[in-house]
């Protein structure tokens, strides 16, 4: 028992040197360039937060004060994105926190989170793709479009409802879209992520005209602690470069580049949350901002009805980004795990000429469709919050442990503060798990008990660090 739990058993690590030569294994190309990568954090960071998060945080948590919750849990979120950018400067390999908990903390706890994030970032794919399947239903119903209800929802979500054949199709199409090539992938995201920042400018550049400064008073209808309540919200709005850090490998100077397009997509987007939000309180009070379409109706309350559905169209473009963003990331962290022999080798097979993992993509295409097509929104994004914050937590403690433990390694950027930086990223992240429902955590105990079982019957044998031990004994014994 001491020796699974010892370096050579469950706590063995994956050494950071040996993580950055790569070996002979399958490789990623490096393609990406500082301002793809920025474009695919800003991708993920910017979608539901502006666009729904901002309307409903206002309307019945915070009332103006929106404002300041974003401001709360952009600060807390930045604790973990400076984590994130020294790891990424040190560790330029696909995987995020799966690989930095695996070289820091061991190998159980690279795992534990690597099989967390696998159902974390799918459920995420698949709840986005049912939010722009509602958007587009929407912009059908203000044509005059009818199409039949068996095709319009999940069952249980409305009259006659068997699938939400959109929200499926979208799915496959995103991993369609991954499986042409990291470069025109990005191409691609590139584009549309430029189209979406334009519109939330255009969103802003013409509502300021619109501000009645009387909106804003009360500031803090429900209290101050009606402003840290929707930071609780609204943080799930303000993280997305966690899954851009797993594309570091496909970076051309990932040691420079990855901390860099962290801190710049986490800045742009905080700005942008900022004067949006800003706008939309000054718009409307606080009372009569839609939960769910706050831009839209607060454009058509001042007779600015076009540019209302240009907003919708807008929306439809912003969230898809975050399909693409958070695909590309489930994709990365599978392919690394099994990279590493903690998953069958066979996944990890790249396509001969584009260099992507094909075949994880494709399942992972499949199983967002089939979440997004049968389960309700509610249902499936219960599936995508807690694991994000403990990837959070396990960041951010494995950079303090790192900086103490090798504090000779060559670091392109240092996370400031240590370690009160770090402290304070798991400190609010394990304060936002706390307002989780108690079946997202039995959700999430099964999940992770099936995990623990795959990793004792086949990984815990059949890793990389297990087979180079194997060896090693073999060969002391010859």
């Amino acid at each position: 028992m001491a020796g699974l739990w010892s370096g050579q058993g469950v706590l063995r690590r994956k050494p950071i040197e040996h993580i950055e030569e790569g070996g002979t294994a399958e490789q990623l190309t490096r393609t990406l360039g500082l301002w793809q990568l920025t474009a695919i954090g800003v991708g993920g960071i910017i979608g539901a937060g502006i666009f729904t998060l901002a309307g409903t945080v206002a309307n019945g948590t915070a009332g103006p004060a929106v404002l300041i919750s974003f401001l709360i849990a952009g600060v807390a979120s930045a604790a973990a994105a400076f984590s994130y950018a020294e790891f990424a400067g040190l560790i330029p390999k696909a995987g995020s926190a799966y690989t930095y908990g695996y070289a820091v903390l061991g190998e159980l706890a690279g795992w534990f989170i690597g099989w967390d994030l696998l159902l974390e970032y799918t459920a995420i794919v698949a709840v986005v793709a049912i939010g722009i399947s509602g958007y587009f239903n929407f912009l059908l119903g203000e044509t005059g479009a009818e199409l039949p209800n068996w095709m319009l929802g999940a069952p249980g979500t409305g009259d006659g409802h068997r699938i939400d054949l959109f929200a499926a199709i979208l799915c496959l199409l995103i991993a369609c879209l991954l499986n042409l090539g990291i470069k025109n992938a990005a191409r691609f995201e590139t584009v549309v992520v430029v189209l979406k920042v334009l519109v939330v400018l255009l969103v802003i550049g013409v509502g300021v005209f619109h501000i009645e400064t009387a909106n804003y008073n009360p500031f803090f209808p429900f209290g101050v602690s009606g402003a840290f309540t929707g930071a609780a919200t609204v943080f799930f709005a303000v993280f997305g470069y966690d899954a851009m850090s797993t594309a570091a490998e496909e970076s051309k100077d990932a040691q420079r580049h990855m901390p860099k397009a962290i801190l710049y997509s986490l800045a742009i987007s905080m700005v942008l949350y900022v004067l949006a939000c800003l706008v939309l309180t000054g718009m409307q009070n606080y009372k009569d901002i839609d939960p769910e379409s706050g831009f839209s109706t607060a454009f058509k309350s001042v007779g600015l009805g076009g540019l209302a559905d240009v907003i919708a169209v807008g929306a439809i473009i912003g969230i898809l980004t975050v399909m693409f963003t958070f695909m590309l990331g489930v994709t990365r962290v599978w392919f690394s795990m099994s990279r590493d022999g903690l998953l069958p080798k066979w996944f990890a097979k790249t396509h001969p000429t584009r260099h992507v993992p094909t075949r994880v993509t494709w399942i992972v295409g499949v199983a967002s469709a089939a979440i997004a097509g049968f389960l309700p929104i509610g249902e499936a994004a219960e599936l995508t919050n807690i694991g994000i914050l403990l990837a959070f937590v396990v960041v951010c403690v494995a950079i303090i442990v790192l900086r103490y433990r090798r504090p000779d390694l060559p670091r392109t950027f240092r996370c400031p503060g240590m370690p009160f930086v770090p402290a304070i990223g798991v400190v609010f992240s394990i304060w936002l798990i706390t307002f989780l429902a108690w079946h997202t955590w039995v959700r999430f105990a099964v999940w992770l008990l099936i995990g623990l079982v795959i990793y004792f019957a086949y990984s815990y044998r059949k890793s990389d660090l297990a087979t180079s031990q194997n060896a090693g004994k073999e060969d002391g014994l010859r």
